[in-house]
């Protein structure tokens, strides 16, 4: 039983992983995704999920190898996914589906917004921030080896991943977004005090999807 659980930790690992790299086929290319007719969707996820399985496939011969093996690191694990779920709540507030896939960065006839109030009056990337806090989790429970490569994996492209989508912001929103950029963290929130002092750019209420 316990076997299956580090197998599933493994394979969802696989995938918190790889989100940069769909992200690094979809903005590098974002004009050419907003010219086709139809949803670059259709091409994006099945190459993320081949993506996927080529770094399951890689890492299968490594997936039960662990630094350690005991059930008390579970206790450790549980604030940290506890924490990633509150993100998760938080990040969707006021946004829609299309908005936290990144839709309107992708297809002309989404619309989109910029969103700096709740929890993004904290941290611009909560979505991002949550994402290394599910695979934290599950690497200090698991003390598997492979999850823990994987998460170092994820934190540098995830790195670059969102340089690369604030350069995309800024583009779109302009000083709107370096002035929210210069205001706000991208990864460690602010004090909730320093927060309460912080009012959004001109007044607006403005979203950016991560």
């Amino acid at each position: 039983m316990y076997r299956t659980l580090l197998t599933a930790a493994w394979l969802i690992s696989c995938i918190y992983a790889t989100i940069p790299c769909f992200w690094f086929a979809a903005h590098p290319f974002a004009e050419k995704w907003r010219a086709r007719r139809r949803s670059p969707y259709i091409v994006l996820v099945p190459a993320w999920a081949l993506i996927i399985a080529a770094v399951a496939l890689i890492s299968s011969p490594w997936h039960l190898l662990r630094f350690y093996s005991t059930p008390l690191t579970w206790i450790a694990a549980l604030p940290l996914f506890a924490i990633g779920v509150y993100l998760y709540r938080r990040a969707g507030e006021r946004f829609t589906h299309a908005q936290l896939i990144g839709r309107p960065e992708l297809e002309p006839s989404r619309e989109g917004g910029l969103i700096t109030t709740g929890i993004r009056s904290r941290v611009r990337h909560p979505v991002y921030l949550a994402h290394v806090c599910e695979l934290l989790a599950w690497a200090v429970g698991t003390g598997l080896v492979v999850i823990y490569v994987l998460l170092v994996f994820a934190i540098v492209t995830g790195a670059a991943m969102i340089r690369m989508e604030e350069r995309e912001l800024e583009r779109r929103f302009g000083n709107d977004y370096r002035e929210y950029k210069r205001r706000v963290p991208a990864i460690l929130p602010l004090p909730r005090r320093r927060r309460d002092n912080i009012e959004p750019a001109n007044g607006q209420e403005l979203a950016a999807r991560s």
